[in-house]
């Protein structure tokens, strides 16, 4: 079995999810399974067939949570020593070297990866040339638009 890695904050939202998917979205919708059942025949009534399709979709994603964190790898930086060294997790600080724009991001599972919010995923081409280098190191990248050129300014390990 596979593990995958995932941030400290990562899996706190998964869990905060799975509880409030058991504790309110599942009861939410048996009580709605169950008002629909008393309005009568089950063949013509959209109410029950959409409670109980919801209900499907909230069954999977609770299993899918429950799966996912048990084959988690933790990973909390924050008790790690900084070496200056990029790793999983870290908060990396870079300049694109062809635009001079400075750019941080935070190196994430794939789960939890969101451009919006400089969250990259471990497994994106800019991650994985940033993985494993040192501050003041230049890294190239493949992008589509070309070759991208970023040299690291700072690594937290926040």
């Amino acid at each position: 079995m596979n593990r995958f890695p995932i941030t400290a904050e990562g899996a706190a939202r998964l869990e905060e999810e799975l509880k409030r998917l058991r504790n309110v979205e599942r009861p939410r919708v048996i009580q709605a399974i169950a008002e629909a059942r008393a309005h009568g025949d089950l063949k013509e009534n959209a109410e029950y067939h959409a409670a109980r399709e919801e209900q499907g979709f909230i069954e999977g994603r609770i299993k899918e949570i429950e799966h996912k964190l048990a084959n988690a790898q933790v990973i909390d930086v924050t008790k790690l020593p900084n070496n200056g060294k990029v790793i999983f997790g870290c908060t990396v600080v870079v300049m694109d070297l062809d635009n001079d724009n400075e750019l941080t991001y935070r190196i994430v599972g794939d789960d939890e990866a969101d451009i919006r919010e400089n969250r990259l995923s471990v497994h994106s081409p800019i991650a994985r040339a940033l993985v494993g280098k040192s501050e003041g190191d230049e890294v190239q990248v493949e992008a589509p638009s070309g070759t991208r050129t970023y040299e690291i300014l700072e690594v937290k390990y926040l």
